[in-house]
């Protein structure tokens, strides 16, 4: 059961509300609570259904359970195979990335060593 402080200083729970009496505070003994009837009641006719968990045995709940779980364990299990396919799929990526920029700076240092030869003054 819950309860809150209402913003008129008025003690609210699930079913009922509790407000402070006026008369206590005339003879200044403890504030002493009523209780009102609920503000948020159903109109009159409807009838309020019954939670679905209570029409199943304990048996019916476990296996649902259990069905709870072995459908999560199999979503969990394709989620994380769908992760290690984009994971390989990423290292490939980059290991084809790191082959290009090895063979872009091999190409850089070669033609760096030949415009060092040709601007360097020879020493004959």
């Amino acid at each position: 059961m819950s309860r809150s402080w209402g913003l008129s200083g008025k003690i609210k729970d699930e079913e009922t509300e509790l407000a402070p009496s006026h008369m206590a505070a005339a003879t200044g003994d403890m504030p002493t609570y009523q209780i009102r009837a609920p503000t948020t009641a159903l109109p009159q006719g409807v009838v309020m259904a019954a939670s679905p968990g209570s029409l199943h045995s304990p048996q019916q709940l476990a296996e649902e359970a259990t069905r709870k779980r072995e459908l999560r364990l199999m979503k969990n299990r394709e989620a994380a195979k769908e992760c290690r396919r984009r994971k390989k799929e990423y290292v490939k990526c980059l290991e084809s990335r790191v082959a290009v920029l090895e063979v872009q700076n091999k190409k850089l240092i070669e033609e760096l060593e030949t415009l060092k030869d040709i601007c360097s003054p020879k020493t004959d």
